[in-house]
């Protein structure tokens, strides 16, 4: 059995950042919850109302051997607004902010390697604002949020 690998991920709504890692060969499975906040088992409610600090995040669990962190990283600045803070389309909040939360000081290192690369590639108008921090505690937001458009959920996502 191949050894996994976590990535955790806040791009805006985190329905539209889960279906988009969950499409990516070797992304083995998705969580949605909150991160990144100092409320302790925070709910949906807490979090969109801004109570929590949290973000909307996605942790990615995936197989190093078939995508490198590297190329999360990648799909992940190429697939929303990293430039504005605290804001992904009409989500505004800073439980919608673009943020990478690492794992590893391998992830931290590569995190801040590739965010120079886009930053200096000219990809963007303006500088990427992705917060780049260690991982906390991940808290799994309730049931009907996961994988949520698989189940037919409705909504609008901005990824």
């Amino acid at each position: 059995m191949p050894k996994t690998a976590l990535a955790t991920f806040a791009a805006g709504c985190f329905w539209g950042v889960e279906a988009l890692f969950r499409k990516i060969p070797g992304v083995k499975n998705t969580m949605v919850g909150y991160t990144g906040g100092h409320k302790i088992e925070p709910t949906y409610e807490e979090v969109c109302a801004g109570e929590t600090g949290h973000a909307e995040a996605v942790q990615v669990e995936y197989d190093p051997t078939e995508v490198s962190y590297e190329d999360l990283l990648k799909i992940f600045w190429t697939k929303h607004d990293p430039t504005t803070r605290n804001r992904q389309g009409p989500d505004v909040g800073e439980q919608y902010r673009s943020a990478i939360f690492y794992h590893t000081d391998d992830q931290k290192r590569i995190a801040l390697r590739v965010k120079k690369e886009f930053d200096e590639s000219g990809r963007f108008n303006r500088p990427i604002l992705t917060e780049i921090t260690p991982v906390g505690t991940f808290w799994r937001a309730e049931e009907y949020h996961q994988r949520y458009f698989e189940k037919g959920g409705v909504g609008v996502c901005h990824i």
